[in-house]
């Protein structure tokens, strides 16, 4: 069957969504910023990126603190994850409108936010100007996850996790895993 040709976009799916929460330190506020782009960078040490506009809040916040917490929400935060996204913490209090409550993070001044299932701290490590957005590499430095989605063997349950991803325009959650890496040497 022929291919149709498209033009080049950000056409990659399903990518993650993840609630980014930062903290001004000047005025001691914290905001939450909704992030599709996002991505592991490298496994040791671990580092993820985010990319964000240079004219949102979170940005100016993130580049002058050189912290934030990537929080992982589950498929039932769907709405609160949209609110985050299309509101801005310029004039909305984001962990307000949406009933959050900020978790004190352990190594950074970032904090958390409760009701996700995983809240992953990260440093800044760099900054890269990409165009339209920058992408923020950060280095992991600690990782909380709610007793209630750690299995017995020290990894988290997605099927009570529950995340979700972002597929061009809409939300879409994960439905059953389908393997898993390596099953593929054991059928040959």
């Amino acid at each position: 069957m022929p291919k149709v040709d498209l033009p080049p976009s950000e056409g990659l799916y399903p990518v993650p969504v993840v609630l980014v929460s930062c903290l001004d330190r000047s005025s001691g506020k914290s905001n939450i910023i909704t992030i599709a782009w996002c991505g592991v960078v490298c496994s040791a040490p671990p580092h993820i990126s985010i990319s964000i506009r240079p004219a949102r809040l979170s940005f100016k916040i993130i580049n002058d603190t050189r912290d934030f917490v990537i929080n992982i929400p589950s498929a039932e935060m769907v709405r609160e994850v949209d609110i985050c996204g299309v509101h801005s913490g310029t004039d909305t209090d984001k962990f307000k409108l949406c009933h959050f409550t900020e978790y004190k993070s352990s190594k950074i001044s970032s904090p958390g936010i409760e009701q996700c299932p995983v809240n992953i701290e990260c440093l800044l490590k760099k900054t890269v100007d990409l165009g339209s957005h920058h992408m923020f590499i950060g280095e992991v430095v600690k990782i909380h996850a709610d007793r209630r989605v750690v299995d017995a063997g020290g990894r988290i349950d997605f099927g009570i996790a529950k995340p979700f991803v972002y597929n061009l325009g809409e939300y879409w959650n994960l439905g059953e895993k389908i393997g898993y890496y390596g099953f593929s040497k054991k059928e040959v």
